[in-house]
This record gives C-alpha cells, sequence and structure tokens, in this order.
C-alpha cells in the first residue's frame, strides 16, 4: 500500500487516472441501482393508461373484432397466490413489454381455446413475474377482458424438463425455445414466460396452467 502511495505521488497523471476511473464507476453504480427504478417509474404511469383504456368501449368492440393493436390493452392477469394485479397487452415487442407484460401475438386470445401465452419481465417495468416461480400446482390465476373473465389452474412441470429448486410448477427451457408457446386448439392452456434466473436471460422459466372449466364469463 505504501509503495501505491508513493506511486501516485510521484506520478500526477496517475492520480488524475484513477480519480477518472473512480467518477466513472459511481456512475455507473448509480445507472446500475437506478434504471429498476426509472423503469418502475414507467410501469406505474402506463398501467394506469391501460386501467382506462381496457374500460373503454373502443377496446371493447376492438377486442371483439380481435383487432387489438401492439401496445394496446388485451386483458388483465390476477394471481391472488403471488399478488398480482397487472394489465397485459397486446405484443411482445420491446416497447410493448414496458407495460410490463405482454401477449404472444400469435397464440390464442384470453380465455379461449388453444395455449393463450403471455411474457412478462421478472426484474424491471413493475416485475410482475418476479415470483412466479412460487406458484404452486392448484394456485389460481384470472384473465379477465373486455367482455368477461375467465379462471386458470396451475398444472405440475412436465416430467422430461427441468425445475429449479425442486419447484412443482415451473420449468426452464433455453431462451430460444418457442416450443412452449404452440398452439393446441384442442386444449384451452395459458403459459406464462420470464426471463431465468433473476437478471439474466440465460434461460426461460415457465409455467402451463389449464382453464377452469365452467368458470369462463361474458358480456
Amino acid at each position: 500500500m505504501d509503495g501505491l502511495i508513493r506511486f501516485l505521488r510521484s506520478h500526477p497523471s496517475a492520480r488524475r487516472g484513477l480519480s477518472v476511473l473512480s467518477a466513472l464507476l459511481l456512475v455507473g453504480a448509480a445507472a446500475f441501482l437506478g434504471y429498476p427504478v426509472y423503469t418502475n417509474f414507467q410501469h406505474d404511469r402506463l398501467q394506469g393508461r391501460l386501467d382506462t383504456e381496457l374500460a373503454s368501449p373502443r377496446l371493447q368492440q376492438a377486442f371483439r373484432d380481435r383487432k387489438v393493436g401492439v401496445g394496446d390493452a388485451l386483458t388483465r392477469i390476477k394471481i391472488p397466490a403471488l399478488g398480482v394485479d397487472t394489465v397485459v397487452v397486446e405484443g411482445t415487442t420491446e416497447t410493448a413489454l414496458r407495460a410490463g407484460a405482454g401477449h404472444y401475438a400469435t397464440t390464442a386470445m384470453p380465455c379461449e381455446n388453444g395455449n393463450m401465452s403471455i411474457a412478462g419481465h421478472r426484474t424491471t417495468y413493475g416485475k410482475p413475474f418476479a415470483n412466479i416461480d412460487q406458484l404452486r400446482p392448484g394456485d389460481t390465476i384470472t384473465l379477465e377482458t373486455p367482455i368477461g373473465r375467465c379462471d386458470y389452474e396451475v398444472e405440475k412441470a412436465p416430467a422430461p424438463f427441468r425445475s429449479p429448486a425442486g419447484m412443482a410448477a415451473s420449468w426452464v427451457v433455453a431462451p430460444n425455445d418457442l416450443r412452449v408457446i404452440d398452439e393446441d386448439p384442442s386444449k384451452a392452456e395459458l403459459t406464462l414466460t420470464t426471463c431465468h434466473p433473476k437478471g439474466s436471460a440465460k434461460e426461460r422459466l415457465i409455467i402451463r396452467a389449464r382453464k377452469v372449466a365452467g368458470k369462463a364469463g361474458s358480456g
């Protein structure tokens, strides 16, 4: 340590370089810590608009006509076991997902037959899917659309897949494995996808739920 101090005293350029490096590190740390706060602020503002939009006559008609635009409100997802209550938008573009969660446009519409699939953030933009790995088989997920609602029941993870931390409901796949959102019109399913582990895009965490018969409604 004494040698380093003597070196810095005798090399003014090294002292200036160290000062610049320290400043850059402080700026980087502030940006790293502040980014989630910034995205959550954006999410909260956007959710306020989407709440109003979801209840509007315009959106109701667009939903009936299957003409909900990318970034527009599509459905509200509620997961009582996790305290999740957020509006899901149409589309999974980077801009659309600032809402926190978005519908894969190539998959079934909410409450209909097929594999209705939703991608959600886990650490930013309200992080609605932060704790979906804690869901258990039998937990309820509710979708509220502009014209009705339906309930889904979380299922056990398929046997061939690895389930993180021994959780019975969730499993992980490669980030480019889109088979989890494949359509099967003979079933009425809900698939949730998010990054895994938290803060990384190395894998995708998956939850699958089956629509509960007799609990769908429409207006």
